[in-house]
């Protein structure tokens, strides 16, 4: 008999199993840039806790592992921006990364007041894009990380949430 993956709002405890799932989750992104100076994997686990201590963190959890994680807050212009959305490598593909977003965009437009959803990633990270167009998201623009990786940003209204995983 399987077990399911749940969806919950992350607690202390939990960092340090955030801090150790991005960093496997982000080796792929960093590879894509040739960057292994990309802020998920030189984010010190002190910044993870108070992450998760004062902003909007949600995982998904098989048991009690940590499998994936999504982080989000509201900025001054009412956007939520969302980052640092990442699934365990063998468990992605089974709609975890989408239904971890909804439930931080449900949060942050529920709870925190959100107006829209704003999210950035690398622009060779296909992957990410496909998903993120997926459940709503459309490019507005682009930016440049401090890494030095060409971002693309995608929003979103808030209300709009995905219907599909």
């Amino acid at each position: 008999m399987g077990m399911s993956v749940t969806i919950s709002v992350a607690t202390e405890r939990d960092a340090e199993q955030i801090f150790r799932l991005q960093y496997l989750c982000f080796q792929s992104e960093a590879a894509l840039y040739g960057n292994y100076r990309i802020d998920p994997l030189v984010q010190p686990l002190e910044s993870v806790r108070a992450e998760v201590a004062g902003d909007c963190v949600f995982v998904a959890r098989l048991g009690d592992e940590v499998v994936g994680s999504v982080r989000g807050t509201v900025t001054e212009d009412g956007a939520a921006a969302i980052g640092k959305l990442c699934v365990h490598p063998r468990l992605q593909g089974h709609g975890i990364g989408a239904r971890l977003l909804r439930a931080a965009e449900a949060a942050l437009a529920g709870e925190r007041g959100a107006t829209r959803f704003r999210l950035h990633t690398g622009h060779r990270s296909e992957g990410n894009l496909r998903l993120y167009r997926r459940v709503g998201y459309e490019t507005v623009g682009t930016s440049k990380g401090a890494d030095g990786v060409q971002m693309i940003v995608l929003e979103k209204p808030a209300g709009s949430y995905a219907t599909t995983a």
